[in-house]
């Protein structure tokens, strides 16, 4: 996902996230010239070996990162601790997207967002048959990466409402249906976290 054509998708969604902001799959840090209004960064990757490759880049942000070697499934911060959490292509590999989105939830304070774009199943069906077909593959030769998610699914199942949605398809990554957004906490997610 490092195309260049791909860069105006990483500043959408970059820039929509703002104050203390939680990045999911931090990886070597493609999205840290992006950012704007950006107080601090948590960098949330299990691959410590990346954020090595991301040590230039980091050096030059205008403002904190912190790496948090860990999996999105289990974040090591507090309830409602980050304004806003960045997910850039990286719910096709977490191997429990329900439980990383579940987290998500609980670390966003309210009012929070989640600002993403993902690959998923296509709404061809001869498209999503091949995805289908392709993803074992995928999945032992691209690291764990499913190509058939269905994302926005995925996303509101999870307990946000998404208050925007572009889905698209790229000639240069036919098999890569594009989901851009940016979702809140649904108001029966938020009652019931504060009754807890």
């Amino acid at each position: 996902m490092k195309r260049k054509s791909f860069e105006k998708h990483r500043l959408a969604v970059a820039q929509a996230a703002s104050g203390i902001v939680l990045e999911i799959g931090f990886g070597s840090g493609l999205n840290l010239p992006y950012y704007r209004n950006v107080s601090k960064l948590f960098a949330l990757d299990p691959s410590r070996d990346l954020f090595v490759l991301a040590k230039g880049r980091v050096e030059k942000a205008a403002f904190p990162v912190d790496f948090l070697q860990a999996s999105a499934e289990q974040i090591p911060l507090a309830d409602t601790s980050v304004d806003a959490v960045v997910s850039t292509w990286s719910l096709c590999t977490i191997p429990h997207p329900q439980l990383a989105l579940k987290e998500v939830l609980r670390v966003l304070k309210p009012g929070g967002t989640f600002s993403f774009i993902e690959h998923g199943k296509s709404p061809n069906r001869f498209v999503a048959a091949v995805q289908k077909c392709c993803t074992p593959f995928s999945k032992c030769f691209a690291g764990g990466c499913h190509l058939d998610r269905e994302i926005e699914k995925l996303i509101r199942g999870s307990g946000f409402d998404i208050q925007k949605l572009d889905t698209f398809s790229t000639w240069s990554m036919p098999l890569a249906y594009m989901y851009r957004g940016v979702a809140t906490k649904t108001d029966s997610f938020a009652t019931k976290s504060s009754k807890c």
